[in-house]
């Protein structure tokens, strides 16, 4: 999953925040200029942030529509996985990522809780066993979509048991925005995305922007 509107928003008005400052430039003192180190730092991560995505797959790929097995065996190669697709999520700037997405039809995902903060988790055979009755819709963005974001509706609350990636047992008590991340996530591993999931104009304006190009005449 991607970064949801609310922040996209923070961010844009942060951003205009800042053109404001420009006009009055008089008034405020001249933002110092960024080191030669901080710009290899961005362009680093903005060349691992085109690696990650590149390596997740995109709509309308198949396995993003097929559901995911249960896993059984956990090992070695199970919590190397949860590694890289920690990596993987991190490095394309978003806050959850499903098997499906690096093209494994495991019941196996990875997410952070808050992306600032918290340490990011394994939740291996996740199932939802507790929705709220009290629902939220806010925009989502989604890895496997591009820019793309949706309305989607969402319990506020959910309780999700699962593993952890040795096969421990794991309960987790969500809301709000941890809440919409482990949906849309085990979403993913239904083989549901968010275009199903928002309203019928939503999604018609969506298939019409991931729709391909039309070719050149001959």
């Amino acid at each position: 999953m991607a970064t949801t509107e609310h922040e996209h928003d923070h961010e844009h008005d942060h951003g205009d925040e800042h053109a404001h400052d420009h006009d009055h430039g008089h008034d405020h003192a001249e933002v110092p200029r960024r080191s030669k180190k901080e710009l290899e730092r961005e362009a680093r991560a903005r060349a691992r942030e085109m690696v990650a995505k590149s390596q997740i797959r995109q709509y309308p790929e198949p396995v993003l529509r097929e559901p995911a097995r249960p896993v059984s065996e956990f090992s070695d190669d199970l919590r190397a996985l949860v590694k890289r697709m920690i990596t993987l999520m991190d490095d394309a700037n978003g806050v959850g990522l499903a098997g499906n997405q690096v093209g494994l039809l495991r019941r196996v995902l990875v997410y952070r809780p808050d992306r600032e903060d918290a340490e990011p988790r394994a939740l291996i055979n996740p199932v939802i066993n507790e929705r709220s009755e009290e629902t939220e819709t806010d925009e989502e963005g989604c890895l496997s979509l591009g820019p793309l974001r949706v309305p989607v509706e969402r319990n506020v609350r959910v309780s999700v048991d699962a593993q952890d990636e040795h096969g421990e047992p794991v309960h987790v008590n969500a809301e709000h925005l941890e809440a919409r991340i482990l949906q849309h996530e085990i979403d993913h591993l239904d083989g549901v995305l968010t275009i199903d999931r928002t309203s019928p104009e939503s999604r018609r304006e969506a298939l019409a922007a991931l729709r391909p190009p039309p070719g050149p005449r001959r």
